[in-house]
């Protein structure tokens, strides 16, 4: 049973960076694009980002299952204390194809269902995200410094709401939202960099209409909750990572949610 400690923190950074490393390697030449049987892109980056980590999470923590968006067939379920790892790998693919630079690598660990530690890197970006229960939320700048991170307090009512959106997904539920929402202002960016973002007080929030899957939410979830924030349904209950041995595509997909910067407190996950 892994402990959840800085060093183990620090050693999934390495290997999420590292796993930058080779997305990048691919990103600043030519590279082609495959269709998977949902339809969503694959490219040679994800492919080496997944072997990097899948082979550096198995020689860490050996007694840990790993479910990765590019091997879902290996995983048998969490181990006997409720323990598994949660990958994805090049998340925000879309964005990588682009070109925008707004992808990351998500490393997440899970217990009895909750993100007990994760790890968000943006390799162009230069950005690293960290976090781990007990020991708090950090950002690690292109200078190499960590600096603690906190969620901000929602805005007075007569203040505007900063409000994140999907890039490359859009919902008509959304514009219902909003507009019950209050003054906001909407910055639209890709991958788990929004939830970051609220994690580090840059935004208040960012609601999520239509499909994610497990591996796009748990890593930067564990940031925001660690950085006082929440990441809750519209029935105001945290996303729960808890698995079945065998799950089905079904059961590897988030309900609709919403990253809060704090508090809220009603059944819709409004303050």
């Amino acid at each position: 049973m892994p402990a959840i400690t800085m060093t183990l923190l620090e050693s999934v950074k390495q290997l999420a960076c590292e796993a930058g490393e080779a997305i990048m390697q691919v990103y600043q030449r030519e590279f082609s694009v495959e269709l998977k049987a949902d339809n969503s892109p694959l490219t040679e980056a994800d492919k080496a980002a997944h072997r990097i980590i899948a082979q550096g999470l198995k020689t860490l923590t050996p007694e840990v299952p790993i479910l990765s968006e590019e091997d879902t067939q290996s995983f048998k379920g969490a181990n006997a204390q409720g323990f598994y790892w949660l990958v994805d790998p090049l998340d925000g693919t879309k964005e990588f194809i682009k070109r925008n630079d707004e992808f990351t690598v998500n490393i997440a660990l899970i217990r009895k269902g909750k993100a007990v530690l994760g790890v968000v890197v943006a390799p162009a970006l230069q950005l690293i995200y960290l976090a781990a229960e007990g020991h708090g939320a950090f950002k690690v700048t292109t200078d190499g410094q960590r600096k603690a991170i906190h969620a901000s307090s929602p805005p007075a009512k007569t203040e505007t709401w900063r409000v994140l959106g999907s890039r490359s997904h859009t919902d008509g539920r959304l514009s219902a939202w909003l507009g019950a929402l209050g003054k906001y202002e909407l910055q639209p960016m890709g991958s788990s960099l929004k939830s970051c973002l609220v994690a580090e007080g840059k935004a208040d929030v960012y609601p999520r209409f239509g499909p994610t899957s497990l591996w796009d939410t748990g890593a930067a979830q564990a940031v925001v909750e660690q950085a006082g924030g929440r990441v809750v349904t519209f029935h105001n209950q945290p996303l729960s990572y808890a698995l079945p041995e065998h799950a089905t595509p079904e059961q590897l997909l988030n309900p609709d949610f919403v990253v809060w910067g704090g508090e809220c407190v009603n059944a819709e996950g409004q303050y």
